[in-house]
């Protein structure tokens, strides 16, 4: 399977862009996005892409980070290794983040999804939330293949595509799953950005942040406050928020945090207080990193 960061690396080494490559092979971009979400493509377009690149396929179908934690991300998501750091994030991070969220699915369950592609299903489990955990275990993997890329609009609103994709709310032609809302909503009581607003204020938003000489964990969790507060999305806002979180930091080699479900009151204090008290969801956040560390110390014996 092609990988989308080996892919662009190659490209950024010959000075070329994804459409000058769609152009030059008369691929579609549809093929690109297809890499993209870590969908295998045809042997010969395999095979095309090398060739225009001067490498091999094998060349194209692996990547090799300085970020030492990525690396071991890519590694184990490569072969699907099992017991991993990989297998755990994937594992802990899905279930806390749609727990949190409202999902009815236990992590025994969620568990068992990623593991072997079923599931104990209990009494009134919503398929939705079958569905959304499926889609939250590639929307990492698309985490884990952009994560050096630089953020934008495209990868975000790429996010919620793949975390609504087939779910009931994409049946909805008002809905926009992969796009930004098309309806006002409010959020604990608050008003969020309205829908005419919300590309101004990403592209802002977006534009500030990638400004910054030097990310810290600090100005991620602003980040991920500030697009909270523009909740762009019809629904998925904060699971989008958290992937989001989770890319950055492994893009500035920061170790991410993971908020678990348990700490959700504390959370969502944080960013409701944001304004008046930013410490709440700063120390949420660092306990999240806490916990990811612990994880990082159990499987390394």
């Amino acid at each position: 399977m092609i990988s989308y960061s080996g892919l662009l690396n190659k490209l950024n080494e010959k000075g070329l862009t994804k459409t000058s490559l769609t152009t030059a092979l008369g691929i579609s971009s549809r093929t690109i996005a297809k890499i993209g979400r870590g969908e295998k493509i045809a042997d010969h377009v395999l095979e095309k892409i090398a060739s225009f690149l001067c490498c091999s396929t094998g060349e194209l179908c692996q990547t090799v980070s300085d970020n030492a934690l990525l690396q071991t991300l890519r590694d184990e998501k490569s072969i699907r290794m099992p017991g991993g750091l990989y297998h755990e994030l994937q594992v802990r991070m899905t279930y806390n983040s749609n727990h949190i969220e409202g999902s009815k699915l236990s992590e025994e369950q969620t568990r068992l999804i990623f593991e072997t592609n079923t599931v104990d299903v209990g009494e009134g489990i919503p398929v939705d939330d079958i569905i959304e955990t499926v889609n939250h275990f590639r929307a990492i993997d698309y985490v884990i293949d952009t994560a050096e890329e630089a953020l934008t609009e495209e990868i975000i609103k790429e996010l919620h595509r793949i975390l609504k994709q087939s779910t009931k709310d994409s049946t909805l032609a008002w809905f926009a799953v992969g796009d930004y809302k098309k309806r006002a909503n409010v959020v604990g009581g608050r008003e969020t950005a309205k829908p005419k607003d919300v590309s101004a204020r990403m592209k802002a938003l977006l534009s500030e942040y990638e400004r910054l000489d030097a990310v810290t964990i600090n100005d991620i969790i602003r980040f991920h406050y500030e697009f909270e507060r523009i909740h762009p999305f019809q629904d998925g806002n904060g699971r989008v928020g958290r992937l989001i979180a989770l890319k950055e930091c492994l893009r500035f080699g920061i170790v991410p945090f993971i908020i678990e479900d348990s700490k959700k009151v504390f959370y969502y204090r944080g960013l409701s207080e944001w304004e008046h008290e930013k410490g709440y969801l700063t120390d949420t956040c660092l306990d999240g990193q806490d916990t990811f560390r612990k994880l990082l110390f159990m499987l390394a014996g």
